[in-house]
């Protein structure tokens, strides 16, 4: 019981963490370059998870060349591109929006996975995609949920929706690259490691191209807190204890605590930033947690699978 019990408290402290990433980015990107802020974060976040990587292995374990097409794939779209719709959008919309609208990534990843892998689609889950997206649709809509469709939402509001399709694609090609390569299967904690180096890379890359001086570490004492928070708690700290709660308790169950983050940032961005959200903005959000927790609620077989 103590050993079911750490698990849940590590899970809602990871909640409350990757709640606190919002918070964190809407206050670096106030000083800091997006890109410098991207940089520096997996400079730290990288660095850290390839020293986990030699701690639990005693080295690092070599890749196929289809491995490194897997990795590279990954650290495009959930290191690369995820961040830097993350960071350019907090540029222009709250913590507690944000967190919101990228709530409504497991339903994509949902219909995505429907459409390309072919998986079940079941009524339960089809409501609550529709519910989750009336949910974003009011949110970023500002209380209209068709505001989208008149062109009447924010650039950052688009930036975070770009966030959500991001992560799908990430999720989705680790779960094909794990299809893949089941012959040889590597540890999350390897890929994510790896991929992190690679959407390093790319970052460090784009950055001295584009913004060479937003990397020169000038940063106020504040925002190397924000940074150092972004990659050594809300990526390492964040990836490791929510990969181990997986392990312990299964993915579907873990998965659950995830909704817990667009409520602690809204909280947070509410008592650190001074964000208020209006009665629409709350309402939506309210119908995407919802309908989130009807896709992943389990399905008949299953349940008589884990009976």
């Amino acid at each position: 019981m103590s050993g079911l019990f750490s698990t849940y408290l590590k899970l809602v402290v990871t909640a409350v963490i990757w709640g606190g990433t919002w918070v964190a980015a809407r206050y670096a990107v106030q000083e800091v370059a997006p890109l410098g802020i991207a940089v520096w974060r997996f400079f730290f976040a990288a660095g850290s998870l390839l020293l986990l990587v030699v701690w639990r292995y005693g080295r690092l374990p070599g890749l196929s060349r289809r491995e490194w097409l897997l990795v590279i794939g990954l650290g495009a779209s959930g290191i690369f591109i995820y961040n830097l719709f993350f960071l350019y959008g907090m540029q222009h919309i709250t913590a507690g929006r944000g967190a919101l609208v990228v709530a409504t990534t497991p339903v994509i990843t949902l219909l995505a996975a429907a459409w390309l892998l072919k998986e079940g689609m079941t009524p339960l889950k089809a409501l609550g995609s529709v519910v989750a997206f009336a949910g974003c649709l009011t949110v970023i809509g500002r209380g209209d949920p068709f505001a989208l469709l008149h062109g009447r939402v924010g650039v950052g509001d688009l930036m975070i929706i770009g966030c959500a399709f991001m992560w799908s694609a990430y999720t989705l090609i680790g779960r094909l690259g794990t299809q893949s390569l089941a012959a040889r299967k590597l540890g999350a904690l390897v890929m994510t490691a790896y991929a992190s180096c690679a959407g390093f890379a790319m970052l460090l890359a784009t950055a001295l191209l584009v913004d060479p001086a937003g990397l020169v570490p000038q940063y106020s004492p504040l925002a190397w807190t924000a940074i150092l928070f972004l990659g050594l708690l809300g990526t390492t700290l964040g990836f490791t204890w929510f990969a181990a709660a997986v392990q312990k308790i299964g993915a579907q169950r873990a998965s659950i605590f995830i909704n817990l983050v667009p409520l602690a940032a809204v909280l947070q961005g509410a008592f650190l930033l001074h964000e208020r959200l209006d009665a629409s903005v709350l309402a939506g959000g309210a119908l995407v947690i919802a309908g989130v927790l009807l896709i992943q609620r389990p399905t008949k077989q299953m349940k008589e699978i884990a009976a």
